[in-house]
């Protein structure tokens, strides 16, 4: 029997276990990526397991996060990343070059190679055939020191794409439907595969979209096969020699299947506050806003800022609507100014702001209170705006662009009605883009691929880069840590007995925004694990930092519901909670992301036998789990929980391999590197 191109992709890079679903496997990765708000952590933890140099083919760091400078914290993260990527060879983009994931596709990415990236959508770069996967910082840190990443083998979700796109519909409908067909969990364990004859109407920029919001589904990762149009896309990138040609085999087969018609696909949004809230616009439209975004990673490419500016060309926004233009590359601002297109949106009322996420993850651009924002982001937890009482909906580029005029949820297709009598208008890429390198710092002895004779200099840099050169000694550079860089903290193991009081409960489907907000106020602090700290569960609980500190010396429990931890893949969502005195969770289940980066960090993932014992335990309660060094090792993954309050038990399991159990044991993954080295 033939294969699907992720079975090619997984046989290809693997070195332990085999693929059968739900097996454990490990897999060589080519290729890491981070970013700034997760970045700095990785760069400590790299640190902390004293290796000298990455050990990737290729490992990049993109400044696209945390671009807001109110205060030193931000600009001396910068700094202290900079001097990283020199230290240990790794790619710098600079602040203001552009989101991480178009970056890569456009730089690095590279058919039949695997990356693993500190950022949850990380599986963009699946868009041009490559396995991408996100992951906690510390997974990325093995990474990049050699170690394969470990997870259980994923089912492979065959999705045909049949037909042509509708006008007025967009990528963005694509995956807003499918997550109206299955929500925030229908991915879980899952790698989506797209394939079919509808291909043939998607670019790569189209096919980033709809794999970076795989991660919305739950699912491990989404890949598209390497086709003429990845051809074509690296061409345009002056990296053809990159391609390499990657399709299912004919008589391939999936776990799952699935077809969807794109001609009978239609405008589509999610409503607060989750991307599984989706309904047709039709169903909302004619509701007053205040915002309209347009940008991110979740809609990156030309074609969205330029058919964005056709539809508003040679009219002005409603006056009642902000309409934030958030440019995903310095390259791709280029490109708009040199077409027209950015003059354009200005006219119109834009407000251009510079290349980086910005306000996808709260780094301004934040909505008045309780107003609609209409946005391109991939996301719409609650808060993660950066105005706790948001209301924030995702939609297309068309569909943000004819609401912005209309000052109301439209569908676009109106637009073809008085008084517009719009066409829908015709957007290609230029011919020759206009291709910029120059925010990209290389380590030294490396050269970025695509550059031109111009751009090199007689080491492979930047020219005009001062203080970079294959001369600087890699060992001698020291990394510039200003005073919000501080060292990770230490964990103790596992004690043989936890008891303690279930400081919180919450309900099905937290993420991990729920746990540690996003925003300009918080995300600063991420190298700074004590100050972080004081922020977890703020938006859900205001007393809830004062409660654990209370709490922190003997630890404390937290009970969820299904799916706990869905979202980002921040590991602060765990290593602060940790630091504050969490030992366990009790949960229905996980999300994959944030499972691991319990376990990485000594934070016991439990799981419910029976789901109805949840409604039995409430805030409160006194729980204990006795006998853990023998319990969690035994082959039945089972455990027994008391309810000290009630005189009840009850039967949990775990999902931990015998890797994960001495991570928890030993009280994090960097605890057992550490053990590893002092043996060797």
């Amino acid at each position: 029997m033939g294969q699907n191109v992720a079975q090619k992709l997984i046989d290809s890079h693997l070195v332990d276990g085999t693929m059968e679903p739900g097996e454990e496997i490990s897999l060589t990765m080519d290729q890491t990526l981070t970013q700034d708000a997760t970045g700095t952590m990785v760069m400590l933890e790299f640190e902390a397991m004293g290796i000298d140099n990455v050990k990737t083919d290729l490992s990049a760091q993109y400044v696209d996060h945390n671009l807001i400078q109110s205060d030193f914290k931000n600009p001396d993260d910068h700094l202290f990343l900079r001097s990283a990527c020199k230290k240990f060879g790794v790619f710098y983009s600079r602040p203001g070059n552009g989101v991480s994931h178009p970056v890569h596709q456009e730089r690095f990415g590279e058919p039949g190679k695997t990356l693993i990236g500190s950022d949850s959508h990380s599986p963009a770069a699946g868009a041009i055939g490559m396995l991408a996967i996100g992951a906690g910082g510390l997974d990325v840190a093995m990474a990049m020191a050699g170690k394969p990443y470990t997870i259980k083998a994923p089912e492979v979700w065959g999705v045909e794409l049949t037909g042509e796109l509708p006008d007025w519909v967009s990528a963005k409908d694509v995956i807003l439907t499918m997550l109206h067909h299955h929500g925030v969990d229908g991915g879980l364990g899952r790698i989506i595969e797209y394939h079919g004859p509808g291909l043939d109407d998607l670019s790569c920029m189209d096919r980033h979209v709809i794999a970076n919001m795989g991660t919305e589904l739950g699912a491990t990762s989404t890949v598209f096969p390497a086709d003429d149009e990845v051809r074509r896309f690296l061409k345009s990138q002056g990296r053809e020699d990159a391609f390499t040609e990657i399709k299912a085999d004919e008589d391939a087969e999936y776990d799952y299947t699935e077809q969807i018609d794109l001609s009978e696909l239609v405008p589509m949004i999610a409503k607060p506050s989750s991307p599984g809230n989706v309904v047709p616009v039709r169903e909302v439209e004619g509701k007053e806003i205040y915002q309209s975004y347009v940008g991110s990673s979740a809609n990156p490419g030309y074609r969205d800022f330029a058919i964005a500016a056709e539809i508003v060309d040679g009219y002005q926004v409603h006056d009642r609507v902000s309409f934030d233009v958030n440019p995903t590359s310095r390259q791709i601002l280029e490109n708009l100014m040199n077409e027209g297109h950015l003059q354009m949106l200005t006219r119109a009322g834009g407000r251009i702001h510079q290349a980086g996420c910005n306000g996808c993850i709260g780094m301004g651009q934040a909505p008045a209170t309780g107003q609609i924002s209409l946005r391109t982001v991939p996301r719409n937890f609650a808060g993660r705006s950066g105005t706790k009482e948001d209301a924030v909906y995702l939609v297309s580029p068309e569909t943000a662009a004819a609401s912005a005029l209309t000052g109301k949820i439209t569908d676009p297709r109106d637009l073809a009605d008085e008084p517009y009598q719009m066409s829908y208008p015709s957007v290609s890429e230029p011919d020759e883009l206009s291709i910029n390198t120059s925010q990209m710092v290389p380590p030294p002895g490396r050269e970025m691929p695509g550059m031109t004779e111009d751009q090199v200099v007689g080491d492979g840099h930047i020219d005009g880069e001062p203080g970079i050169g294959a001369a600087d000694a890699q060992g001698e550079v020291e990394l510039e840590k200003g005073p919000n860089v501080v060292s990770l903290p230490n964990f103790e193991g596992l004690p043989d007995t936890l008891e303690g009081p279930v400081l919180l409960k919450v309900g099905d489907d937290i993420s991990t925004d729920h746990i540690m907000p996003a925003g300009s106020s918080i995300l600063p602090y991420r190298s700074n694990i004590p100050e972080i700290s004081k922020f977890v569960y703020y938006q859900v609980d205001e007393d809830f930092y004062d409660r654990a500190m209370e709490h922190q010396d003997e630890g404390f429990f937290i009970v969820g519901g299904a799916n706990y931890g869905q979202g980002s893949s921040r590991e602060h969502a765990a290593i602060a909670p940790r630091y504050l005195g969490l030992r366990a969770v009790v949960a229905k289940s996980f999300a994959r992301i944030h499972r691991q980066n319990c376990a990485n960090f000594g934070i016991l993932p439990l799981i419910f036998a029976d789901e109805r014992d949840y409604d039995d335990i409430d805030q409160e309660d006194t729980l204990k789990l006795e006998n853990l060094q023998e319990g969690i090792r035994d082959e039945r993954q089972r455990v027994t929980l008391r309810n000290e309050t009630k005189g009840q038990t009850y039967e949990l399991t775990h999902t931990l391999s015998p890797r994960e159990v001495e991570m928890v044991l030993e009280g994090s993954q960097i605890s057992v590197v550490k053990k590893e080295f002092a043996d060797a």
